[in-house]
């Protein structure tokens, strides 16, 4: 039995909700695992603008600007209440550093192959990778 119902303008099927099992399109729901080709290189409004930036924060913080960071959080850590005045020329290094690193698009170029690389895999493997990480596996 097939039963219709409406959420504001949206119609919906609860039979043919059951009965469909991939609702992604044919691009993001095909692969081996379903979670899309793992050879597709083209990329979504998201991960061009929160995913892979993402990734170059945490590039950029963990090996760019690493001297950088732990000076500012050495600071911090020994100004307590008053780092927000006695830190400012650490801050004010870091963030030139992070910015200096933001602008490269070799940088950028570097962390969207990642990113994508990491993609693929998960695609054709399904698994995550921070699961590979907890695991102790490595790419």
């Amino acid at each position: 039995m097939t039963f219709w119902f409406r959420v504001g303008k949206v119609e919906f099927c609860t039979m043919a909700a059951k009965q469909q099992k991939n609702i992604l399109k044919e691009k993001y729901g095909s692969g081996p695992h379903g979670l899309g080709d793992p050879e597709d290189t083209s990329l979504r409004r998201v991960e061009i603008d929160v995913m892979i930036p993402k990734k170059m924060r945490e590039i950029a913080r963990d090996e760019k600007c690493k001297d950088y960071v732990e000076k500012f959080t050495e600071c911090c850590k020994n100004s307590n209440v008053l780092m927000i005045f006695k830190c400012r020329a650490e801050n004010a290094a870091l963030k030139d550093c992070l910015t200096r690193w933001y602008e490269d698009e070799g940088f950028k170029n570097r962390c969207k192959n990642e990113y994508l690389k990491e993609r693929s895999e998960y695609r054709r493997t399904g698994v995550t990778q921070k699961q590979k990480e907890r695991l102790g596996v490595s790419m």
